[in-house]
């Protein structure tokens, strides 16, 4: 599995903020980059208000860290240029990694 881990992954944590007007929603990296096995598992079109939103679904796997225990749906990653929204987080079959569903906008 290790030599799968072929793609770096920065896992990010929303913060909340004072912009001197009001509380606002920021990013900030979780812990160091991290190696992550990326497989495409769906991908297609939206439309939503005369707009086409093209987007992929993806499953990663990662080597389960301490920084990485609490990681839940309100996180995100970042991967080959992709902002990527967690779905969901479970344990993988494989002993020691956790698995990640998470979705991105393709289309810029």
């Amino acid at each position: 599995m290790i030599g799968e881990l072929d793609r770096l992954a920065q896992f990010q944590r929303a913060t909340r903020s004072d912009d001197g007007f009001s509380q606002v929603e920021a990013f900030a990296d979780l812990g160091p980059a991290v190696y992550v096995r990326r497989e495409d598992i769906s991908d297609g079109e939206r439309w939503r208000a005369h707009e086409v939103g093209a987007h992929v679904t993806t499953r990663f796997t990662v080597r389960r860290s301490n920084h990485l225990a609490d990681l839940s749906p309100k996180d995100r990653l970042v991967c080959d240029s992709l902002v990527f929204e967690i779905f969901g987080v479970k344990k993988s079959k494989r002993t020691g990694y956790v698995e990640i569903t998470a979705g991105a906008r393709v289309d810029g």
